[in-house]
């Protein structure tokens, strides 16, 4: 999309140049292990984190240029782990599956009509057992700036139909654009 793509003539807010807290506390407390897609993954921050935690991680961002950059951090830090261009609402599987999707913001961008394909999709790639890692923006953070409010409920009936919603706990998601994070819901759901 165009509009993502622009995002990245400078830095765009979500893309704070390190792991969210929530996920770089995961990866420190061993909660990453085999392969790991991180869908929306910009310039691959949870990507090469992950893969500096010794998994196969992939990275997939509708941006070109995300991409692009998400690439160009990996051959400067020397650290392996492959990016695509794609739409997570389309995701395929030919016989890869992952263990852990990650989600740093996706989630909240998406509109009703396309939550069910966004998690239908996410059910082709997820192995059973495996889970998927969400942070967004909550309905806790006050309206203005920034992208849709999500409730628990929304989260829980988005995966209430062949997952198990195991946890959503309140946390941060920091930001470029103030020094005060966005109040945000950090989840774990198992793919049934």
């Amino acid at each position: 999309m165009a509009e993502f793509d622009a995002a990245y003539a400078s830095t765009p807010p979500w893309d704070i140049g390190r792991p969210q807290p929530a996920f770089a506390t995961l990866a420190a407390e061993g909660g990453l292990g085999g392969r790991v897609l991180d869908v929306g993954c910009g310039t691959g921050e949870h990507v090469l984190m992950a893969a500096q935690a010794g998994c196969d991680a992939v990275g997939i961002d509708i941006s070109t240029t995300a991409i692009h950059l998400a690439e160009a951090k990996a051959r400067e830090r020397g650290t392996r782990a492959r990016f695509e261009v794609g739409d997570a609402r389309q995701l395929e599987s030919p016989g890869e599956q992952f263990d852990t999707v990650l989600d740093c913001g996706l989630f909240h961008v998406f509109d009703d009509e396309d939550r069910q394909p966004f998690v239908e999709s996410l059910g082709r790639v997820l192995r059973p057992g495996g889970h998927y890692v969400l942070l967004c923006f909550s309905d806790e953070e006050p309206p203005g700036w920034g992208p849709r409010r999500v409730t628990q409920a929304e989260i829980r009936e988005a995966f209430a139909r062949g997952w198990e919603v195991e946890s959503i706990e309140p946390t941060e998601l920091h930001v470029t654009i103030r020094a005060e994070p966005a109040r945000s819901w950090f989840a774990s759901i198992r793919r049934n």
